[in-house]
């Protein structure tokens, strides 16, 4: 069975020999693992059974500002501090949402046809994810403000309404273009948890972005593909709206956060997850010892009868220490030897 084949088998609640994996990594990761093992081909040493492409505005630096960049949507992300894969907006392109002229930019489409047939073009046997990051709430606040944003949902404010409905249709077009090439899964990017329960709760989480999720789910669903959501925090109220409205796979499930074997008992014929291994507590602080023993029992756990991807919780940062990444794909790619 191959790496694509592996995944879809996981998806599906079905045992596999081997369980997939895979892990990214932020731009300093990336150097400090390079440096460490004095091999700049690491990187594509460690196996991934997941191969992706994500557009999420496509920031460009601004010339004459370094460490500032703008993107599509008029947002500048200031990268100059611990963050320098995404950075933090620097101010809001909207000012009033219910007094508000600004305009969407139109899908560049040739550029996303470009990364999609690239990534296609390149995936091997492995499984293949179109991404769309920011994709609703986080496209709203990073334009308008969190606060804004948060006070507009307390006054169920039209303005923010129609943007929600704008920023929908943006993704609706990227999802038609992807739905042309021969992709696995469309994965959606957008934080609503925090370290405990979600920034807006669930009942403006119901209001506000549930409808136009479902309207997302169900064009990806209308070709038969995966759906799969990232979203950092806890999200444990709103897991089985998310079910509902068709999606396949949760991408983080933190274990700080979420009683892993719970809520895989829970879920374990309705929701695959995707990471599990932490990148708060696990991951930066432990020793390698550590990283293989909690790596091979949360692969156990999760993995039976199909259902997770093993993963980090999010990209792994400047701060995880090179052996505890080895060691965590130490396990992955040498499972049988950890599993007895």
């Amino acid at each position: 069975m191959n790496r694509r084949d592996t995944v879809i088998q996981a998806l599906k609640h079905k045992h596999t020999e081997i369980c997939p994996f895979s892990a990214n990594f932020t731009k300093q990761a990336q150097a400090n693992l390079i440096n460490y093992t004095k091999d700049p081909d690491i990187l594509s040493k460690l196996d991934s059974y997941i191969h992706m492409a994500e557009y999420w505005g496509r920031p460009t630096e601004i010339q004459g500002r370094p460490d500032y960049y703008k993107d599509d949507f008029g947002i500048i992300w200031n990268r100059s501090g611990a963050d320098k894969d995404i950075g933090i907006p620097v101010s809001n392109v909207i000012e009033n949402l219910d007094d508000n002229e600004y305009k969407l930019p139109a899908v560049d489409e040739p550029y996303i046809r470009n990364m999609i047939s690239s990534l296609v073009k390149t995936r091997g046997d492995r499984f293949v994810i179109t991404g769309i990051g920011f994709s609703l709430f986080e496209r709203a606040w990073s334009l308008a403000g969190m606060r804004e944003v948060l006070i507009a949902m307390a006054e169920d404010s039209e303005g923010l309404h129609k943007l929600l409905d704008d920023i929908c249709e943006f993704n609706m077009k990227i999802i038609d273009i992807a739905l042309d090439y021969d992709i696995d899964a469309v994965y959606f990017g957008d934080d609503w948890g925090q370290q405990k329960n979600m920034i807006m709760g669930p009942d403006y989480w119901r209001k506000f972005i549930k409808p136009r999720l479902e309207k997302m789910y169900g064009k990806v669903k209308e070709k038969n593909l995966f759906v799969i959501q990232h979203s950092c925090g806890d999200i444990n109220a709103i897991f089985d709206d998310l079910v509902e409205i068709g999606l396949d796979c949760y991408q983080t499930f933190q274990p700080e956060i979420y009683d892993i074997q719970k809520v895989k008992s829970m879920y374990s014929n309705k929701l695959s997850f995707w990471g599990a291994i932490s990148t708060q507590q696990l991951l930066p602080i432990a020793t390698a010892e550590k990283v293989r023993d909690v790596t091979a029992r949360t692969i156990k756990i999760l993995s039976e009868n199909g259902g997770y991807i093993a993963s980090p919780t999010h990209a792994i940062e400047f701060d995880v220490p090179p052996e505890n990444i080895l060691a965590m794909y130490d396990v992955f790619m040498n499972q049988k030897k950890y599993m007895l």
